[in-house]
């Protein structure tokens, strides 16, 4: 009997153990990863789940709450590099005495540079004083905006700091009566003022992290809540970075397609040729022309245009016009004459307007 009870406890703990077990998340699961990846890629796969999952956009399934909180916890796991070793040695059991945080805070933290609305209330209309927003320029290149990329910008920054004593604050302006004797009233305003801790302004080096989102455009911003300039008696305003791209010496962008310019060699242009471009991310994009190439011609690449910014497996089209290098040095009559036998060409002289446009 009592051998039975002892086995029948050994049991009942390991099925508690499987049961722990399997109650475990798996946080690469959650986030669509191998053990392989790396901050960046754990980064970037957030970003796109936490606008997929986010219970304001998935208000009619129950479980929106549950995947968006597994989701915040597997990104504070995962991109905490202590944590991260730790999970991957003994799970989430082990993590257990550390503590999450809320999933709402990495959000805020990570979006703090987008404004999620979903639809819905409005926000209060009533909104507090705030400081300056600060719009700057970032200059990315054009091989950013097709691959995307980190950038760690250092900011130094005012930040308001307790001081001693006390300081007049939400100063404004109220409508008082006074009593002048015999019924008569006199009407006026007075400034009228709180009494609130005093304030000093530090200067604060912040490191911010900018992501360069593949298919991101020109002016396109990139928001930082409250790291713009502070307000005594309100909410800092916000830091904007504008997109600028870079001039490219290889191809230029109109939406989400490319344009490039190739230049050849006459006898290319006449008995067709093989090359290859170099494009933005490395990939090498193979063209081909068995036929005669005239000045001008275009060529177009479906897929090889840039990545569309809302949906990334969507790419435009790559349009290569063609130029045609002619020989520099001058042919012998003899050359000129078996030219005029290869090609067997009459001469063609057609004048027209060639700036009219039909």
């Amino acid at each position: 009997m009592a051998e039975f009870q002892f086995f029948s406890i050994i049991l009942f703990n390991l099925l508690l153990y499987l049961v722990a077990c399997l109650a475990e998340r798996d946080f690469y699961k959650i986030l669509d990863l191998d053990k392989s990846a790396n901050g960046d890629d754990i980064k970037k796969a957030y970003r796109k789940l936490a606008r997929e999952l986010h219970p304001d956009k998935n208000k009619d399934d129950p479980d929106a709450s549950r995947k968006f909180q597994d989701l915040g916890a597997a990104y504070e796991v995962l991109s905490n590099e202590e944590k991260r070793e730790l999970y991957d040695k003994c799970g989430e059991e082990c993590l257990k005495k550390e503590g999450m945080a809320n999933p709402a805070d990495h959000f805020a933290n990570f979006f703090g540079d987008f404004d999620f609305h979903f639809g819905g209330e409005s926000r209060n209309q009533n909104q507090p004083v705030r400081g300056s927003n600060v719009i700057i320029d970032l200059v990315v290149s054009l091989e950013e905006l097709y691959s995307g990329n980190f950038v760690e910008i250092t900011r130094n920054k005012p930040v308001i700091k307790t001081a001693r004593g006390t300081r007049k604050c939400n100063c404004r302006q109220e409508l008082i009566t006074r009593n002048l004797g015999n019924g008569r009233f006199q009407m006026m305003q007075q400034a009228v003022c709180s009494e609130c801790p005093n304030v000093i302004f530090v200067n604060e080096e912040r490191v911010l992290e900018v992501e360069i989102e593949p298919g991101m455009v020109n002016g396109q911003e990139t928001k930082f809540t409250a790291e713009g300039e502070p307000h005594l008696d309100g909410d800092p305003g916000d830091l904007i970075f504008k997109i600028k791209t870079q001039p490219h010496p290889v191809f230029e962008r109109v939406g989400d397609d490319l344009y490039t310019n190739v230049t050849i060699s006459l006898q290319d242009a006449l008995i067709g040729f093989q090359l290859e471009i170099t494009h933005l991310d490395g990939h090498k994009v193979a063209i081909q022309r068995d036929k005669i190439t005239r000045p001008g011609a275009r060529m177009r690449k479906k897929g090889e245009g840039m990545p569309n910014y809302d949906n990334n497996n969507l790419h435009g089209i790559l349009y290569i016009t063609f130029d045609i290098a002619f020989p520099e040095s001058e042919f012998s009559e003899t050359e000129k004459e078996d030219i005029k036998k290869l090609l067997n060409q009459r001469s063609v002289n057609k004048i027209y307007n060639g700036l009219r446009r039909n």
